[in-house]
């Protein structure tokens, strides 16, 4: 939808963990592949056409390998590791793991500060990846905590990128999990009048209540809600707590296509 290098986007990077001394950027990443056109959509992460012989040969030497990093995706962290180890800021690995993937879009991590989501379960505290991926869900998850974000803070690139934007899309993700960390770390630099906030529920599907909710939470920061076409019952409501309300196709089982020409039109 844009030229390329029109694009920015500002990355969670709450999310992240170390694996063999390498720093994994999940969110990151992901946006990474996307744009380079190599992402794994049948797993829902990492690249295309993996394979997983230094996980399986890990695993042979009796290393955990229920965080499933692929040969591909480990070359990445290897070269990430070593341009932080160089002294490269985080952002500035970022920005140079795009140059080498050959992206002209920026992908920018939310703070160059370390932040992490600690889930607080029954059977004590784990990190993300730990809580989704390896416990599968299982404990009863009684709080969400971000480690770090007292001290995290805007970085010039990310305060440049949002105030020349003519348009601010805050993606139909998990807004408590993806989205709150960012919001905590920029909000004060959102402009409302050019802010999109998009619904993460469709049709009921999400771990929020209602759209409703949703519009509720992101009131301070926008002025446009881009809500499901199967929750259009919500859109007087929503309308209702100042939006102007954008009824689309949130869930992007179309690559996300109609989702841009609604939220650029």
């Amino acid at each position: 939808m844009l030229p390329p290098g029109d694009l920015t986007v500002i990355a969670n990077t709450a999310d992240d963990d170390e694996f063999w001394g390498l720093l994994v950027c999940p969110d990151i990443d992901a946006v990474i592949y996307r744009l380079a056109g190599i992402f794994n959509d049948e797993s829902g992460f990492g690249q295309r056409n993996e394979s997983f012989h230094v996980l399986d040969s890990l695993e042979r030497l009796g290393e955990p390998a229920w965080f499933r990093l692929g040969d591909k995706d480990l070359a990445t962290h290897v070269l990430r590791a070593e341009l932080l180890r160089s002294g490269s800021t985080l952002t500035n690995a970022t920005l140079e793991l795009c140059r080498r993937f050959g992206i002209r879009s920026r992908v920018l991590p939310m703070s160059d500060q370390p932040v992490r989501t600690r889930c607080i379960t029954e059977r004590g505290t784990y990190s993300l990846q730990e809580y989704f991926v390896r416990e599968r869900l299982s404990p009863v998850l009684k709080a969400i905590e971000f480690e770090g974000l007292e001290s995290a803070s805007m970085t010039t690139e990310v305060k440049s990128a949002l105030a020349a934007a003519e348009l601010v899309v805050i993606g139909p993700s998990n807004p408590r999990i993806s989205i709150d960390p960012i919001l905590q770390v920029l909000a004060a630099a959102l402009v409302p009048d050019r802010t999109t906030a998009g619904s993460p529920i469709g049709g009921g599907a999400a771990l929020d209540a209602t759209p409703l909710e949703v519009a509720r939470r992101y009131r301070e920061v926008s002025s446009r809600f881009a809500l499901d076409q199967r929750d259009r019952e919500y859109e007087p409501a929503i309308a209702q707590l100042g939006y102007r309300v954008l009824v689309c196709d949130t869930v992007m089982s179309d690559g996300g296509r109609s989702l841009a020409e609604a939220l650029v039109g």
